[in-house]
Protein backbone atom coordinates (compact mmCIF):
# COMPACT_ATOMS: atom_id res chain seq x y z
CA UNK A 1 0.00 0.00 0.00
CA UNK A 2 1.52 3.33 -1.06
CA UNK A 3 1.66 6.31 1.26
CA UNK A 4 0.43 9.64 -0.01
CA UNK A 5 2.34 12.54 1.51
CA UNK A 6 0.53 15.82 2.08
CA UNK A 7 3.44 18.23 1.76
CA UNK A 8 1.15 20.79 0.17
CA UNK A 9 -0.70 21.06 3.47
CA UNK A 10 2.49 21.51 5.53
CA UNK A 11 4.38 24.71 6.28
CA UNK A 12 7.26 25.20 3.83
CA UNK A 13 10.66 24.52 5.33
CA UNK A 14 13.16 27.39 5.44
CA UNK A 15 16.47 26.92 3.66
CA UNK A 16 18.31 29.23 6.04
CA UNK A 17 21.91 29.64 7.24
CA UNK A 18 21.51 26.81 9.75
CA UNK A 19 20.48 24.56 6.88
CA UNK A 20 23.55 25.46 4.82
CA UNK A 21 25.83 24.88 7.80
CA UNK A 22 24.42 21.36 8.29
CA UNK A 23 21.93 20.26 5.63
CA UNK A 24 22.33 16.59 6.53
CA UNK A 25 20.37 16.87 9.78
CA UNK A 26 17.34 18.39 8.02
CA UNK A 27 17.58 16.03 5.07
CA UNK A 28 17.51 13.01 7.40
CA UNK A 29 14.20 14.21 8.87
CA UNK A 30 12.76 15.07 5.46
CA UNK A 31 13.61 11.70 3.93
CA UNK A 32 11.75 10.06 6.81
CA UNK A 33 8.80 12.43 7.21
CA UNK A 34 8.44 14.73 4.18
CA UNK A 35 10.50 13.29 1.29
CA UNK A 36 8.96 15.72 -1.20
CA UNK A 37 8.22 19.03 0.42
CA UNK A 38 7.67 22.72 -0.15
CA UNK A 39 10.50 25.04 0.85
CA UNK A 40 11.53 28.69 0.70
CA UNK A 41 15.04 29.63 -0.41
CA UNK A 42 17.12 32.37 1.29
CA UNK A 43 16.01 34.71 -1.50
CA UNK A 44 12.33 34.04 -0.81
CA UNK A 45 11.73 31.70 -3.75
CA UNK A 46 9.03 29.06 -3.21
CA UNK A 47 10.23 25.68 -4.44
CA UNK A 48 9.70 21.94 -3.99
CA UNK A 49 12.57 19.79 -2.69
CA UNK A 50 13.04 16.09 -3.51
CA UNK A 51 15.22 14.25 -0.96
CA UNK A 52 15.19 10.45 -1.47
CA UNK A 53 17.62 8.70 -3.82
CA UNK A 54 15.05 6.75 -5.85
CA UNK A 55 12.82 9.81 -6.23
CA UNK A 56 15.77 12.04 -7.09
CA UNK A 57 17.08 9.71 -9.77
CA UNK A 58 13.61 9.40 -11.32
CA UNK A 59 13.05 13.15 -11.20
CA UNK A 60 16.35 13.87 -12.93
CA UNK A 61 15.19 11.99 -16.04
CA UNK A 62 11.48 12.93 -15.99
CA UNK A 63 10.75 15.02 -19.13
CA UNK A 64 7.84 16.66 -17.29
CA UNK A 65 10.46 18.42 -15.15
CA UNK A 66 11.69 20.86 -17.78
CA UNK A 67 14.60 23.31 -17.82
CA UNK A 68 13.56 25.81 -20.50
CA UNK A 69 14.95 29.12 -19.26
CA UNK A 70 12.39 31.17 -21.19
CA UNK A 71 9.58 29.58 -19.14
CA UNK A 72 11.51 29.39 -15.89
CA UNK A 73 12.02 33.15 -15.73
CA UNK A 74 8.28 33.79 -15.50
CA UNK A 75 7.83 31.07 -12.88
CA UNK A 76 10.55 32.61 -10.72
CA UNK A 77 8.70 35.92 -10.92
CA UNK A 78 5.51 34.21 -9.78
CA UNK A 79 7.05 32.24 -6.91
CA UNK A 80 9.38 34.91 -5.55
CA UNK A 81 7.98 36.22 -2.28
CA UNK A 82 10.53 39.05 -1.98
CA UNK A 83 10.55 41.18 -5.16
CA UNK A 84 13.63 43.09 -3.93
CA UNK A 85 15.64 39.87 -4.45
CA UNK A 86 14.70 39.72 -8.12
CA UNK A 87 17.75 39.48 -10.39
CA UNK A 88 17.83 39.95 -14.13
CA UNK A 89 20.52 37.77 -15.68
CA UNK A 90 21.86 38.96 -18.99
CA UNK A 91 20.31 36.89 -21.79
CA UNK A 92 23.81 36.26 -23.09
CA UNK A 93 24.53 34.07 -20.01
CA UNK A 94 21.35 31.99 -20.13
CA UNK A 95 21.38 30.26 -23.53
CA UNK A 96 23.45 27.23 -22.56
CA UNK A 97 22.54 23.55 -22.54
CA UNK A 98 21.84 23.39 -18.80
CA UNK A 99 18.94 25.77 -19.38
CA UNK A 100 17.43 23.87 -22.28
CA UNK A 101 15.46 20.75 -23.14
CA UNK A 102 15.66 18.50 -26.20
CA UNK A 103 16.01 19.10 -29.07
CA UNK A 104 17.97 22.30 -28.23
CA UNK A 105 19.87 20.56 -25.43
CA UNK A 106 20.81 17.69 -27.74
CA UNK A 107 22.16 20.10 -30.36
CA UNK A 108 24.15 22.22 -27.89
CA UNK A 109 25.68 19.26 -26.07
CA UNK A 110 26.64 17.55 -29.31
CA UNK A 111 28.54 20.63 -30.46
CA UNK A 112 30.88 20.65 -27.41
CA UNK A 113 30.85 17.00 -26.38
CA UNK A 114 34.00 15.99 -28.24
CA UNK A 115 36.11 18.26 -26.05
CA UNK A 116 35.24 16.11 -23.01
CA UNK A 117 35.65 12.60 -24.37
CA UNK A 118 37.54 10.11 -22.23
CA UNK A 119 40.56 10.33 -24.52
CA UNK A 120 40.58 14.14 -24.50
CA UNK A 121 40.38 14.29 -20.70
CA UNK A 122 43.02 11.57 -20.18
CA UNK A 123 45.42 13.57 -22.34
CA UNK A 124 45.24 16.38 -19.78
CA UNK A 125 46.71 14.29 -16.94
CA UNK A 126 50.38 15.38 -17.36
CA UNK A 127 49.46 19.06 -17.39
CA UNK A 128 47.14 18.75 -14.37
CA UNK A 129 49.87 16.88 -12.47
CA UNK A 130 52.33 19.65 -13.33
CA UNK A 131 49.94 22.34 -12.07
CA UNK A 132 49.34 20.40 -8.84
CA UNK A 133 53.11 20.08 -8.36
CA UNK A 134 53.62 23.82 -8.92
CA UNK A 135 50.94 24.64 -6.35
CA UNK A 136 52.27 22.23 -3.71
CA UNK A 137 55.78 23.60 -4.36
CA UNK A 138 54.46 27.07 -3.60
CA UNK A 139 52.79 25.81 -0.43
CA UNK A 140 56.03 24.08 0.63
CA UNK A 141 57.93 27.34 0.08
CA UNK A 142 55.52 29.08 2.44
CA UNK A 143 56.20 26.40 5.07
CA UNK A 144 59.96 26.89 4.70
CA UNK A 145 59.40 30.62 5.16
CA UNK A 146 57.68 29.90 8.48
CA UNK A 147 54.06 30.17 7.29
CA UNK A 148 52.52 26.93 8.46
CA UNK A 149 48.83 27.84 8.16
CA UNK A 150 47.21 28.46 4.77
CA UNK A 151 43.73 28.60 3.29
CA UNK A 152 43.67 25.45 1.19
CA UNK A 153 41.01 26.92 -1.10
CA UNK A 154 43.15 29.93 -2.00
CA UNK A 155 46.44 28.05 -2.12
CA UNK A 156 45.34 24.96 -4.03
CA UNK A 157 41.66 24.04 -4.46
CA UNK A 158 40.74 27.13 -6.50
CA UNK A 159 43.85 27.71 -8.65
CA UNK A 160 44.14 24.07 -9.77
CA UNK A 161 40.79 23.72 -11.64
CA UNK A 162 40.69 27.39 -12.61
CA UNK A 163 44.09 27.13 -14.27
CA UNK A 164 43.05 23.91 -16.02
CA UNK A 165 39.74 25.20 -17.39
CA UNK A 166 41.24 28.54 -18.40
CA UNK A 167 44.05 26.79 -20.28
CA UNK A 168 41.55 24.45 -21.97
CA UNK A 169 39.34 27.34 -23.02
CA UNK A 170 42.19 29.70 -23.81
CA UNK A 171 41.22 32.32 -21.20
CA UNK A 172 43.99 34.76 -20.19
CA UNK A 173 44.91 34.58 -16.51
CA UNK A 174 44.51 38.30 -15.77
CA UNK A 175 40.80 37.98 -14.91
CA UNK A 176 40.86 34.66 -13.05
CA UNK A 177 40.56 36.14 -9.57
CA UNK A 178 37.84 38.48 -10.81
CA UNK A 179 36.01 35.52 -12.31
CA UNK A 180 36.14 33.64 -9.00
CA UNK A 181 34.62 36.66 -7.24
CA UNK A 182 31.92 37.07 -9.89
CA UNK A 183 31.08 33.35 -9.77
CA UNK A 184 30.87 33.28 -5.97
CA UNK A 185 28.57 36.30 -6.00
CA UNK A 186 26.27 35.10 -8.79
CA UNK A 187 25.80 31.70 -7.09
CA UNK A 188 25.27 33.17 -3.63
CA UNK A 189 22.33 34.72 -1.80
CA UNK A 190 23.86 38.19 -1.88
CA UNK A 191 21.77 41.29 -2.56
CA UNK A 192 20.15 41.39 -5.98
CA UNK A 193 22.18 44.46 -6.93
CA UNK A 194 25.45 42.65 -6.17
CA UNK A 195 24.46 39.53 -8.10
CA UNK A 196 23.21 41.58 -11.05
CA UNK A 197 26.46 43.55 -11.14
CA UNK A 198 28.54 40.36 -11.04
CA UNK A 199 26.44 38.80 -13.83
CA UNK A 200 26.81 41.95 -15.94
CA UNK A 201 30.58 41.95 -15.41
CA UNK A 202 30.75 38.29 -16.43
CA UNK A 203 28.59 38.91 -19.51
CA UNK A 204 30.70 41.84 -20.63
CA UNK A 205 33.98 40.02 -20.15
CA UNK A 206 32.86 36.81 -21.87
CA UNK A 207 31.26 38.68 -24.76
CA UNK A 208 34.57 40.45 -25.42
CA UNK A 209 36.47 37.17 -25.08
CA UNK A 210 34.21 35.30 -27.51
CA UNK A 211 34.41 38.16 -30.02
CA UNK A 212 38.20 38.00 -29.81
CA UNK A 213 38.20 34.21 -30.34
CA UNK A 214 35.94 34.66 -33.36
CA UNK A 215 38.28 37.26 -34.86
CA UNK A 216 41.53 35.59 -33.80
CA UNK A 217 40.95 31.87 -33.23
CA UNK A 218 43.64 29.89 -31.41
CA UNK A 219 44.37 26.27 -30.59
CA UNK A 220 41.97 26.15 -27.65
CA UNK A 221 38.52 24.81 -26.83
CA UNK A 222 36.78 28.19 -26.76
CA UNK A 223 37.97 28.89 -30.30
CA UNK A 224 36.60 25.49 -31.28
CA UNK A 225 33.31 26.19 -29.49
CA UNK A 226 32.93 29.52 -31.28
CA UNK A 227 33.55 27.77 -34.61
CA UNK A 228 31.79 24.53 -33.65
CA UNK A 229 29.64 23.05 -36.33
CA UNK A 230 27.91 19.74 -36.81
CA UNK A 231 25.78 18.99 -39.84
CA UNK A 232 26.01 22.67 -40.82
CA UNK A 233 24.90 23.69 -37.34
CA UNK A 234 26.69 26.39 -35.40
CA UNK A 235 26.43 28.11 -32.06
CA UNK A 236 24.94 31.59 -32.23
CA UNK A 237 26.96 34.42 -30.62
CA UNK A 238 24.66 34.32 -27.57
CA UNK A 239 24.96 30.53 -27.32
CA UNK A 240 28.76 30.73 -27.56
CA UNK A 241 28.97 33.24 -24.71
CA UNK A 242 26.48 31.23 -22.64
CA UNK A 243 28.51 28.06 -23.21
CA UNK A 244 31.71 29.81 -22.17
CA UNK A 245 29.94 30.98 -19.01
CA UNK A 246 28.70 27.49 -18.19
CA UNK A 247 32.05 25.80 -18.83
CA UNK A 248 34.05 28.35 -16.85
CA UNK A 249 31.74 28.34 -13.84
CA UNK A 250 31.01 24.60 -13.80
CA UNK A 251 34.59 23.84 -14.80
CA UNK A 252 36.03 25.22 -11.58
CA UNK A 253 33.22 25.33 -9.00
CA UNK A 254 32.66 21.57 -8.86
CA UNK A 255 36.34 20.70 -8.47
CA UNK A 256 37.10 23.49 -5.98
CA UNK A 257 34.45 22.11 -3.66
CA UNK A 258 35.22 18.46 -4.37
CA UNK A 259 38.78 19.14 -3.15
CA UNK A 260 37.69 21.37 -0.26
CA UNK A 261 34.89 19.15 1.03
CA UNK A 262 36.93 16.00 0.48
CA UNK A 263 39.95 17.30 2.38
CA UNK A 264 37.70 18.52 5.19
CA UNK A 265 36.15 15.04 5.43
CA UNK A 266 39.62 13.47 5.60
CA UNK A 267 40.86 15.96 8.19
CA UNK A 268 37.81 15.24 10.34
CA UNK A 269 38.46 11.49 9.99
CA UNK A 270 42.19 11.04 10.73
CA UNK A 271 41.93 7.26 10.38
CA UNK A 272 40.66 7.64 6.83
CA UNK A 273 43.38 10.23 6.12
CA UNK A 274 46.01 7.76 7.30
CA UNK A 275 44.43 4.96 5.28
CA UNK A 276 44.48 6.95 2.05
CA UNK A 277 47.98 8.25 2.70
CA UNK A 278 49.21 4.67 3.18
CA UNK A 279 47.35 3.36 0.11
CA UNK A 280 47.25 5.98 -2.68
CA UNK A 281 45.75 3.40 -5.05
CA UNK A 282 42.49 3.94 -3.14
CA UNK A 283 42.31 7.51 -4.47
CA UNK A 284 39.81 6.96 -7.33
CA UNK A 285 37.48 5.12 -4.94
CA UNK A 286 38.03 7.82 -2.32
CA UNK A 287 37.05 10.54 -4.82
CA UNK A 288 33.75 8.75 -5.42
CA UNK A 289 33.17 8.61 -1.68
CA UNK A 290 33.96 12.31 -1.24
CA UNK A 291 31.43 13.06 -3.99
CA UNK A 292 28.84 10.99 -2.16
CA UNK A 293 29.66 12.01 1.41
CA UNK A 294 29.63 15.79 0.90
CA UNK A 295 29.58 16.54 -2.81
CA UNK A 296 30.06 19.95 -4.43
CA UNK A 297 26.41 20.33 -5.49
CA UNK A 298 23.66 20.54 -2.90
CA UNK A 299 20.41 21.11 -4.81
CA UNK A 300 20.53 20.56 -8.56
CA UNK A 301 19.73 23.40 -10.93
CA UNK A 302 16.11 24.53 -11.34
CA UNK A 303 13.52 22.38 -13.02
CA UNK A 304 9.83 23.20 -13.48
CA UNK A 305 6.75 21.04 -13.82
CA UNK A 306 5.01 21.23 -17.19
CA UNK A 307 2.02 19.31 -15.80
CA UNK A 308 1.07 17.81 -12.42
CA UNK A 309 3.77 15.31 -11.43
CA UNK A 310 3.58 12.79 -8.59
CA UNK A 311 6.93 12.12 -6.93
CA UNK A 312 7.27 9.87 -3.90
CA UNK A 313 3.50 9.86 -3.37
CA UNK A 314 3.24 13.67 -3.44
CA UNK A 315 1.61 15.51 -6.32
CA UNK A 316 3.40 18.67 -7.41
CA UNK A 317 1.12 20.95 -9.45
CA UNK A 318 2.03 22.27 -12.89
CA UNK A 319 4.09 25.44 -13.01
CA UNK A 320 6.13 24.72 -9.88
CA UNK A 321 9.90 24.95 -9.41
CA UNK A 322 11.53 21.70 -8.31
CA UNK A 323 14.96 21.28 -6.71
CA UNK A 324 16.41 17.76 -6.55
CA UNK A 325 18.73 17.36 -3.57
CA UNK A 326 21.83 15.48 -4.69
CA UNK A 327 23.30 15.91 -1.20
CA UNK A 328 20.31 14.25 0.43
CA UNK A 329 20.03 11.47 -2.15
CA UNK A 330 23.66 10.57 -1.55
CA UNK A 331 23.00 10.04 2.18
CA UNK A 332 19.79 8.02 1.75
CA UNK A 333 20.01 4.87 3.93
CA UNK A 334 17.56 3.15 1.58
CA UNK A 335 20.31 3.14 -1.06
CA UNK A 336 23.61 3.40 0.84
CA UNK A 337 24.61 1.24 3.80
CA UNK A 338 25.87 3.35 6.74
CA UNK A 339 25.44 6.55 4.69
CA UNK A 340 26.82 8.91 7.34
CA UNK A 341 30.13 7.03 7.53
CA UNK A 342 33.12 7.89 5.36
CA UNK A 343 34.06 4.60 3.67
CA UNK A 344 36.85 4.80 1.09
CA UNK A 345 36.05 1.29 -0.17
CA UNK A 346 32.39 1.96 -0.95
CA UNK A 347 31.00 1.12 -4.37
CA UNK A 348 29.95 4.07 -6.55
CA UNK A 349 26.44 4.95 -7.65
CA UNK A 350 26.30 8.49 -6.25
CA UNK A 351 24.31 11.26 -7.94
CA UNK A 352 26.88 14.00 -7.31
CA UNK A 353 27.06 14.91 -11.00
CA UNK A 354 23.38 14.37 -11.70
CA UNK A 355 21.83 11.71 -13.90
CA UNK A 356 20.34 11.45 -17.36
CA UNK A 357 20.80 13.87 -20.22
CA UNK A 358 21.93 16.69 -17.91
CA UNK A 359 24.63 14.58 -16.24
CA UNK A 360 27.64 16.88 -15.85
CA UNK A 361 29.58 17.04 -19.10
CA UNK A 362 32.84 17.63 -17.24
CA UNK A 363 32.42 14.89 -14.62
CA UNK A 364 35.39 12.90 -15.91
CA UNK A 365 37.59 16.01 -15.81
CA UNK A 366 36.51 16.81 -12.24
CA UNK A 367 37.23 13.23 -11.17
CA UNK A 368 40.69 13.34 -12.76
CA UNK A 369 41.49 16.68 -11.13
CA UNK A 370 40.26 15.35 -7.79
CA UNK A 371 42.37 12.20 -8.03
CA UNK A 372 45.51 14.18 -8.88
CA UNK A 373 44.79 16.75 -6.18
CA UNK A 374 44.38 14.28 -3.32
CA UNK A 375 47.44 12.29 -4.36
CA UNK A 376 49.54 15.46 -4.47
CA UNK A 377 48.32 16.89 -1.18
CA UNK A 378 48.61 13.72 0.88
CA UNK A 379 52.02 12.76 -0.46
CA UNK A 380 53.47 16.27 -0.04
CA UNK A 381 51.85 17.15 3.28
CA UNK A 382 51.30 13.84 5.13
CA UNK A 383 50.75 15.56 8.47
CA UNK A 384 48.28 18.20 7.31
CA UNK A 385 45.71 19.09 9.97
CA UNK A 386 42.70 21.35 10.30
CA UNK A 387 43.66 24.78 11.67
CA UNK A 388 40.17 25.59 12.98
CA UNK A 389 37.37 23.85 14.79
CA UNK A 390 34.84 22.42 12.33
CA UNK A 391 32.12 24.52 13.94
CA UNK A 392 34.13 27.66 13.16
CA UNK A 393 34.04 27.07 9.40
CA UNK A 394 31.57 29.09 7.33
CA UNK A 395 29.63 27.44 4.53
CA UNK A 396 28.57 29.21 1.36
CA UNK A 397 24.94 30.31 1.42
CA UNK A 398 23.95 28.84 -1.93
CA UNK A 399 21.25 26.36 -2.85
CA UNK A 400 23.45 25.08 -5.67
CA UNK A 401 27.00 24.97 -4.29
CA UNK A 402 28.00 23.00 -1.20
CA UNK A 403 31.36 24.26 0.07
CA UNK A 404 33.19 26.13 2.78
CA UNK A 405 34.12 29.79 2.38
CA UNK A 406 37.69 29.04 3.53
CA UNK A 407 39.57 25.95 4.69
CA UNK A 408 42.46 26.85 7.01
CA UNK A 409 44.95 23.98 7.31
CA UNK A 410 48.20 23.54 9.19
CA UNK A 411 51.13 22.22 7.19
CA UNK A 412 53.28 21.06 10.07
CA UNK A 413 54.78 17.97 8.43
CA UNK A 414 57.54 17.51 5.85
CA UNK A 415 56.94 19.62 2.79
CA UNK A 416 59.64 18.15 0.57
Amino acid sequence: MSVVHTAVDSEPIALDEAFFADPHALYARLREQRPVTRAVSPLGLRVWVVTRYADARAALVDPRLAKDASVLGGLIERHLTTPDHRIRFAEVLMGHMLNSDPPDHTRLRKLVNRAFTGRAVAALRPRIEAIAAELTDAMAARVRAGEHTVDLLDAFAFPLPMTVICEILGVPDEERDDFRRWSNTVLSSAAASERSAAAAAMAGYLSRLVADKRAHPGQDMLSEIVAASEDSDRLSPVEAVSMAFLLLVAGHETTVNLIGNGMLALLRHPDRFAELRANPDLTPSAVEEFLRFDGPINLATFRHTTEPVTIGGTEIPAGEIVLVSLTSANRDPAHFDRPDELDLHRDGGNLAFGYGIHHCLGASLARLEGEIAFRALLSRFPDMSLAAEPTELSWRVSTLIRGVVALPVRLSGPAE
